[in-house]
């Protein structure tokens, strides 16, 4: 088991009696009601791609060291990738807490709904990534994805050789080994990618020697979309990968909580070493 130095900054709720956890499930549905309010305002802001702008240092917060300048993890580009039926617009707080502690290129891409095929996606990643990469001069990026994002983003590192480019890929409320709740299940394509036992789940289930890519999977007990819940959880014995528990939030929330945000950015700029070290899969609880 590994225990990040992140871990402490994730929302806590105690271990409470059974009757209890009605009430823990309410407020995040509640939460979930407000994020989903707050987001339908902002999705028509993101429904076109953004405008590649000369990238500018935004100042700092108070809180929390930011990355330092010229440091690797300040260079480093990252890639914010959105769910199904999504856009850009879900990062928003996200990029802006990365921006303020110094990350200096963000880079978010749109990916269409009619898409049809998870793989399409990925492929399209890739190019992102290569043209992110020749703009800013970097060799590597780091990924955030939130739910089919991640699918899309793992796909990537591990199918189609993205584990050269990408350094950290960050993972909210991603369905890794197939959901059985999806938003028109069994209507679209791509929805019925995401089910258990689909021939995409499978093929990453495949052997996958050598990825150099770190995953860090975000998963809830209280998000109603993975089922089951610990579908969220990264599970292979060939990647380097930590899965982590938040508490008392839902699907929605996990791209937007200040609390997760400060995780995120903790994961990206951690130091840990990959080469040199053996795969492992720990899993770390802050219930």
């Amino acid at each position: 088991m590994k225990v990040l130095p992140f871990l402490s900054l994730l929302p806590r709720l105690p271990r409470l009696p059974g009757p209890r956890i009605s009430t823990a499930l309410l407020g995040a549905t509640v939460l979930e009601l407000v994020v989903l309010t707050g987001h339908l305002a902002a999705y028509p802001f993101g429904l076109t791609q953004e405008r590649r702008t000369p990238e500018r240092r935004a100042p700092d917060l108070p809180q929390g060291p930011p990355a330092l300048p010229g440091s690797p993890a300040a260079e480093r580009p990252v890639v914010l990738l959105h769910g199904f039926i999504d856009n850009r617009s879900v990062f928003v707080l996200l990029r802006r807490a990365l921006a303020r502690h110094g990350r200096r290129h963000l880079a978010s891409l749109n990916y269409s709904p009619l898409t049809r095929d998870l793989r399409t996606a990925a492929e399209l990643l890739g190019r992102h990534v290569e043209e992110i990469c020749a703009r800013t001069g970097q060799r590597e990026v780091d990924i955030v994805g939130h739910s089919l994002g991640g699918l899309i983003a793992r796909y990537y590192v591990q199918r189609l050789g993205g584990d050269h480019r990408v350094r950290t890929l960050v993972t909210l409320g991603t369905p890794h080994g197939g959901t059985a709740v999806a938003p028109g299940a069994g209507l679209h394509p791509i929805v019925r990618q995401m089910r258990g036992g689909s021939a995409l789940i499978e093929e990453l289930r495949l052997p996958a020697p050598g990825c150099r890519t770190r995953f860090v999977s975000f998963w809830s007990e209280l998000d109603q979309v993975m089922v089951p819940v610990g579908t969220a959880c990264v599970d292979h014995p060939d990647l380097d990968a930590v899965n982590v528990r938040v508490t008392g939030i839902g699907h929605l929330a996990l791209p937007v909580h200040p609390a997760v945000a400060a995780a995120v950015r903790e994961a990206l700029e951690s130091q840990e070493a990959r080469e040199g070290t053996a795969p492992s899969t720990g899993t770390s609880s802050v219930a």
